[in-house]
């Protein structure tokens, strides 16, 4: 990141943060659909953090830690969404009307869709240090920098997401072989 490009934004320069914005949009837009797990959510979050740090930003003390700065007012703009919208959504794809024109992927999709079912029964909390380990690959003394957290919390909420996930695994694999015989 650019230190002088950061200053002037800090100084209320729109065209630097601008550039700014460019420069890390898409990174964020990731983090926060990883997230969310939805993409007007994620648009949502991103927006409002976007806004939060044009508005913050002359209060930045260390131009250094754009990056950092900006991902924990975007975990936060998640949380914020989270809270929001509570209530389930369903989530539609459309499937071609016409036969497959490659192999059956049938089982990815199922497994991609399962994991991500489980996904999404993780707390908005552990799902965040998740994606900022597991995607981002930040240490987790990082993170806990930037969520402004202990590290022994950062590293308590990977360990239960991480649980979460595995036990959801392996309760579905059990519901698939008794349904198995039962049939």
């Amino acid at each position: 990141m650019d230190r002088d490009l950061v200053e002037q934004a800090r100084r209320g320069d729109r065209a630097a943060f601008t550039v700014l914005v460019h420069q890390v949009s898409d990174s964020l837009y990731a983090v926060a659909f990883r997230i969310l797990r939805d993409a007007g959510l994620a648009e949502d979050a991103l927006q409002n953090a976007l806004i939060l740090a044009w508005r913050r930003l002359p209060h930045l003390r260390e131009t250094d830690r754009f990056e950092a700065w900006i991902h924990r007012i975007l975990v936060n703009a998640c949380y914020d969404e989270s809270r929001r919208a509570r209530q389930w959504t369903a989530n539609i794809r459309l499937l071609p009307v016409d036969g497959p024109t490659t192999p059956d992927e049938s089982a990815v999709i199922a497994d991609r869709d399962e994991l991500e079912r489980m996904f999404r029964r993780l707390p908005i909390d552990q799902r965040a240090v998740f994606v900022l380990h597991h995607y981002l690959g930040l240490p987790l003394v990082e993170i806990a920098e930037m969520l402004e957290i202990p590290a022994g919390t950062v590293r308590s909420r990977l360990h239960y997401a991480t649980r979460g996930l595995r036990a959801a695994l392996v309760a579905d694999a059990e519901l698939a072989v008794q349904g198995g015989r039962l049939a």
